[in-house]
């Protein structure tokens, strides 16, 4: 009788300390809510590249379906598409072959608020040269 207590009493044990199988998430989550603090804080300096001050509008704001074609005229008349610095006499070569969609892709122009009209009325004839009809000038909402 003694035996079989004991055999009885081990099958017990076993059975009380079975093994945990679900899933801790909490590890899970802490990784994913830094991740989502890191790409909130980097995202503004992904989108805008060169750093100018963009003038102030009640402008409502277009729809991006995707990565939009960027070039920016800083103050001193200096262009860049996407982040590389480019001449005005390669700027439409270089436009022609990042172009996916062809001639109508849409292009955003961004000009430093103290940029002259001049310059950036030079760069949109040179786009609107190359075929180029969709532009787009990028500027900030002014904050009441």
């Amino acid at each position: 009788m003694g035996m079989s207590l004991q055999t009885a009493s081990r099958r017990r044990g076993r059975r009380g300390r079975r093994l945990n199988s679900e899933i801790n998430i909490a590890p899970l989550v802490d990784v994913m809510l830094v991740l989502l603090l890191i790409f909130m804080m980097t995202a503004k300096d992904l989108l805008s590249g060169v750093d100018v001050t963009l003038p102030k509008t009640d402008a409502t704001t277009l729809p991006v379906n995707k990565d939009p074609l960027m070039i920016t005229i800083q103050q001193d008349g200096g262009v860049f598409l996407l982040d590389n610095a480019v001449t005005l006499d390669d700027l439409v070569d270089k436009l022609s072959a990042i172009a996916g969609n062809g001639f109508e892709e849409r292009i955003y122009l961004r000009g430093d608020a103290n940029t002259r009209h001049e310059d950036i009325m030079l760069v949109m004839s040179r786009i609107n040269e190359a075929g180029f009809t969709n532009i787009g000038l990028v500027t900030e909402p002014i904050k009441e």
